[in-house]
């Protein structure tokens, strides 16, 4: 398929000529003017990958970008929020209020399309922002000169396809910055609610600073109106996001750990059917920091593929990388890691589950990179897939690439389905097959949820497992 041959690309050349003709765009600064046309220039090199591209290989979009999507949050294009797109009304709101996490004492950020609801309302506390932390949107913070120079750099300077393309069309997001030493009380619960009255592309850019010494916690929920029904109980008959429109997300987030501080992260994924989920994320970590990440993809949007890119850029650092994906109907789900030892003495473990089931297909590729000058390396990685039907599939492909000679680095994978014996065992004690299938499938997950550290975030997603685990999969 040529880029021709693809309606988004089209609109997308078109959207940028709009964007650089715009008023808004002459308010930015020279270097992110210069970024963004570079940017472009490298989506319009590369185009949109295929499974010809190695980081593509086992995820072939082709069939979702056949058809054709509006741009969000452009001039002359879609409205991306905001009062006059009626982003508040009562679906929406439902779908934040039900991405909400029980007995969860958090700061609520609401997020529509990309665009933060400053007075949306949505939780006793929302709009309440603790001290020592600052919230922009960033098509304030894009106009500042002190911050603009966060968005001047490319995030990776090798980035192609949906990267390049969010560097030189974003519009929104949330800026968050977290004063040295400051240390919340309470996490920040960002609730991301996607949704459209037609095909829509949009294209969020977050980026997060957390200063030397300052800890952050955060929990991102990803949900549409249409997940909001399915939690609710309702039967449905797999309404698509925001109705009848499909809803392609692409998304960037840039998270900065300074000296000794300390980034708790973790994101949940329950967007509905119809809702194609593209989420690039880079962390960079400088000396003495940590970084936990825990992310959790359930049954639901037509793709998922998340990319979190991991540089430690100075030495004692320290990250843990912690995933649980389970797919269903024909969904496909896709992890992509690379964490990338860059100075000596740092510490890396990653561990990342799936559960595929009906004619789902699910793709691990999770690459350690250590450099000539990273001794001391500890770095461990592993990937365990749990396969209930016949017509499921799992590409799996953990890669180490050293250079330097003093190190500890190991990895794995494994594919299996269910154990025999284990089966036996429980209904010998007079447990029903399928409850006992459950059994195995919670055991499978308990080893990614019990890392959680918030016990009200541990309920949450043990309650939307046992959701997506219904009998009839099993």
């Amino acid at each position: 398929m040529t880029p021709q041959d693809i309606p988004l690309y089209e609109e997308v050349v078109n959207g940028f000529n709009r964007l650089s003709a715009a008023d808004a765009l002459g308010r930015e600064s020279s270097d992110l003017r210069k970024t963004r046309q570079s940017a472009f220039e490298r989506f319009r090199e590369s185009g949109f990958p295929t499974i010809k591209n190695e980081d593509w290989k086992y995820t072939n979009i082709a069939r979702w970008l056949k058809e054709e999507y509006a741009l969000g949050g452009l001039p002359g294009g879609a409205a991306a929020g905001g009062a006059d797109a009626k982003v508040m009304d009562e679906n929406v709101r439902a779908a934040a209020e039900r991405s909400r996490v029980a007995e969860l004492d958090a700061y609520i950020v609401l997020l529509v399309n990309g665009v933060w609801q400053k007075d949306a309302g949505v939780g006793a506390v929302a709009g309440a922002i603790p001290a020592g932390v600052e919230l922009l949107t960033v098509a304030e913070a894009r106009q500042d000169p002190a911050l603009s120079v966060y968005f001047e750099r490319p995030t990776d300077g090798k980035e192609r396809y949906f990267t390049a393309l969010n560097t030189a069309l974003f519009s929104d997001g949330l800026f968050i910055r977290v004063d040295a030493s400051a240390l919340p009380e309470k996490p920040l619960h960002i609730i991301h609610v996607f949704t459209g009255d037609r095909n829509l592309l949009v294209q969020p850019r977050h980026v997060w600073v957390v200063n030397r010494q300052a800890e952050l916690k955060v929990i991102e929920s990803v949900v549409t109106p249409a997940y909001a029904e399915a939690s609710a109980g309702e039967t449905g008959d797999g309404v698509a996001a925001g109705g009848n429109a499909k809803i392609w997300v692409n998304s960037l987030t840039e998270i900065i750990v300074h000296t000794d501080a300390k980034v708790d992260h973790t994101v949940i994924q329950t967007p509905g059917e119809g809702t194609r989920l593209v989420q690039h994320t880079t962390v960079r970590q400088k000396r003495q920091s940590l970084y936990n990440n825990y992310n959790f993809t359930f049954p639901g949007s037509d793709l998922v593929r998340n990319d979190l890119q991991i540089r430690l850029e100075e030495d004692h650092t320290e990250t843990h990388l912690y995933g649980l994906y389970l797919a269903a109907g024909q969904q496909l789900v896709d992890n992509h890691t690379l964490v990338d030892h860059q100075k000596p003495a740092c510490f890396s473990n990653e561990l990342y589950k799936g559960v595929l089931l009906e004619q789902s297909t699910g793709v691990f590729n999770g690459k350690v990179y250590v450099h000539r000058d990273a001794q001391k390396t500890n770095a461990f990685q592993q990937n365990n897939n749990l396969v209930i039907s016949k017509k499921a599939t799992i590409d799996s492909k953990p890669e180490l690439e050293i250079f330097a000679d003093d190190v500890k680095c190991s990895h794995g994978s494994t594919v299996g389905q269910f154990s025999e014996e284990a089966l036996f065992y429980l209904r010998a004690r007079g447990i029903g097959e399928e409850t006992a299938k459950g059994l195995l499938i919670n055991a499978f997950a308990f080893d990614v949820t019990e890392k959680i550290k918030t016990p009200a975030v541990e309920a949450h997603v043990n309650q939307l497992i046992n959701q997506h685990i219904p009998v009839s999969h099993a």
